[in-house]
């Protein structure tokens, strides 16, 4: 659907589902709260401008690949997206830089095949409809996430959770079983477990950029909030981390909750 406020915007619907919104002409124009969040991370991981190594799960419209090829020339990035029909339509109505690599093929699948120890980060954005699959909510895909990153190269999801974040709370416990520095960032009336919304998890072998991701973040239209490690612990409680044998797909969201009518 174009956007008739911008004229080189467009957003990408999958059976109803907003998953993409791409601006042709300001690769930095990031329509969705998550995507600002995860580019935020983006930006904080290196001197501004340099190059990164990445490998994005999930492509929908390309929006994170588009922006960090922009923000950072030079970087080296590989896109697994699992629908092949709709990686040939992104290719055929907006086309991407060719400096991005696009496969289709499965995330885990993929991930499991990654050359070890390269990728500066790993951005986990799938989604089945509106739904985080299961397979990738595991300890074990975490732990193939964590093979693929160089030391001190830094792994994102973005998933999706509403009140009692009880789907959040063991997303972030598999990652601490995997990662000894872990933060979360949602929007204040998420966390409180007031409504359904996105939840970004991120998680490192080496101290995250805490302060520079909360600036950031409270500078946005919409402020999120950063959990940092302390703050997640008593978020977290006992929850368990999430194994294959237990995995279950992210909860569904209320109905209207992403209307775009």
């Amino acid at each position: 659907m174009p956007d008739l406020d911008h004229e080189q915007g467009w957003l990408l619907t999958l059976d109803g589902t907003p998953q993409s919104y791409v601006d042709l002409a300001d690769p930095g124009h990031l329509e969705f709260e998550y995507t600002q969040r995860i580019a935020h991370l983006l930006d904080a991981l290196a001197p501004a401008g340099e190059p990164l190594t990445a490998l994005h799960l999930g492509g929908g419209a390309l929006t994170l690949p588009r922006y960090l090829d922009a923000t950072r020339p030079g970087s080296t990035q590989r896109v697994v997206e699992v629908d092949g029909p709709l990686v040939e339509l992104i290719g055929s109505q907006l086309p991407w830089p060719a400096s991005i690599e696009v496969t289709v093929g499965d995330a885990r699948e993929a991930l499991a095949a990654a050359a070890p120890g390269a990728a500066d980060v790993v951005v986990a954005d799938v989604f089945h409809g509106s739904r985080t699959p299961a397979r990738l909510t595991s300890v074990e895909f975490v732990r193939l996430a964590a093979a693929a990153l160089a030391p001190g190269g830094c792994y994102a999801a973005n998933l999706a959770d509403g009140p009692p974040l009880a789907f959040a709370k063991a997303q972030a416990a598999t990652l601490r079983a995997v990662f000894p520095h872990v933060c979360l960032a949602a929007e204040p009336s998420v966390l409180r477990g007031r409504r359904y919304g996105n939840v970004l998890l991120i998680g490192s072998d080496r101290p995250l950029p805490e302060a520079e991701l909360t600036r950031r973040l409270a500078a946005d239209v919409f402020p999120a909030r950063l959990c940092p490690q302390d703050e997640l612990t008593r978020l977290v409680g006992r929850t368990a981390p999430v194994t294959d044998a237990d995995a279950t797909d992210s909860p569904p969201p209320p109905e209207g909750a992403f209307s775009i009518g």
